[in-house]
């Protein structure tokens, strides 16, 4: 990882809240993988620690890595004050990617989950997958966001909460209604969400890798504030933990307990 001054490229509104941010870092894209994160700091003095936003696209030709985040505090409102040409702090790539092991991948993202599955379904189909062999489940609120996007380079199947748009349901329903197949699972998002991917993984006999969501404070794993249960002892702390920001965010569904 590597903490720079970058240069804001572009922000837009998505959706209320939601916004979509890319930044110009050659440094840190070079070594970026799909299923990592950025650590972006408050100009604030007294907002010390960096807040955590999963990577969205990576452009390596052009230098940039795009995120997209939902407003949550006062820092994250402050990132969406930021235009074109701005500076900001940023720490990254951070931790573990996913493992691109598949010919028919199957991703489930829910909420603010949803955009680091585009970097994920991109690499995916530009690895030679056809992007009807990448099936992507969406599950939203209500409203949608990026999905022409992920209609370029996969399949997608949608659920929302109140079936304004797909099933009504989450991305487990969505699953089982469209009796969706594949060889991999990979998911982001609440923790509800992923351990019904991880139930429904070991139903079907699928491996699944998991991006877990957790409060951090440091990000670089010195202060254990984001640990997990882990189903292994951990060489770190010598108990059955992990730290979601070095030894996550991803981990096989097998590893950790939710």
């Amino acid at each position: 990882m590597e903490k720079i001054t970058a240069e804001i490229k572009d922000q837009t509104l998505l959706l209320e809240d939601i916004y979509s941010m890319t930044i110009i870092a050659p440094s840190i894209t070079e070594s970026a993988r799909c299923g990592q994160f950025l650590s972006l700091y408050s100009r604030d003095g007294s907002r010390l620690l960096p807040r955590p936003i999963s990577i969205c696209e990576i452009d390596k030709e052009q230098g940039t890595i795009r995120i997209v985040y939902r407003i949550a505090g006062k820092g994250t409102r402050e990132f969406s004050t930021l235009t074109a040409g701005d500076k900001i702090e940023v720490n990254g790539p951070i931790g573990n990617g996913y493992v691109l092991d598949t010919k028919h991948p199957i991703l489930m993202g829910g909420g603010i989950g949803i955009p680091p599955m585009l970097a994920l379904a991109e690499e995916l189909n530009n690895s030679g997958i056809p992007k009807e062999d990448i099936s992507v489940i969406l599950g939203y609120r209500d409203d949608t966001f990026l999905l022409d996007e992920f209609n370029k380079v996969s399949t997608v199947y949608i659920s929302s909460d109140s079936g304004k748009n797909g099933i009504k349901g989450n991305v487990i329903d969505a699953a089982k209604h469209y009796e969706i197949t594949g060889d991999m699972i990979y998911s982001c998002g609440p923790t509800p969400m992923l351990r019904g991917v991880k139930a429904f993984a070991q139903e079907k006999g699928i491996k699944a890798q998991l991006s877990l969501e957790e409060r951090m404070a440091c990000g670089i794993g010195a202060c254990l504030a984001c640990v997990c249960k882990s189903t292994q002892i951990d060489d770190h702390s010598n108990v059955k933990n992990k730290r979601v920001c070095v030894d996550g965010p991803v981990f096989f569904s097998e590893e950790v307990e939710l």
